[in-house]
């Protein structure tokens, strides 16, 4: 049975999916329908976690708007996720940055990594 649910997963695996970690900010975009119309839609935010694996993986980004912290979470291998660009890879030493949702302004940036 494992063998069978391992191969059905492994089908609906995105070939195509960019290599990213905790703390690096990205820019992901997003289809939208609305009605019979299709758009894509950007969201650029620092990576909050990423869990889960195989084709389960989920990524949460979270950026600041209007003074506001918005939080997203999306599958890595979703459909509706037409690619994830990366724009700074972020130098951090935990795997889950929980603690950025209390800070705001420059207290909330991550060190960027040398590269």
């Amino acid at each position: 049975m494992n063998t069978i649910i391992a191969e059905i997963e492994k089908e609906q695996l995105n070939q195509n999916a960019p290599e990213f970690n905790t703390g690096d900010t990205v820019r992901v975009y997003n289809k939208i329908k609305e009605g019979n119309r299709e758009r894509v839609q950007v969201f650029e935010g620092t990576v909050k976690k990423i869990q889960g694996g195989s084709n389960r993986t989920t990524f949460t980004v979270r950026k600041i708007s209007n003074g506001v912290g918005v939080e997203k979470t999306w599958p890595l291998h979703s459909p509706l996720v037409e690619k994830v660009e990366i724009v700074r890879m972020g130098k951090v030493r935990r795997a889950k940055l929980n603690y950025l949702k209390g800070l705001t302004g420059k207290k909330a940036k991550v060190k960027e990594k040398v590269r």
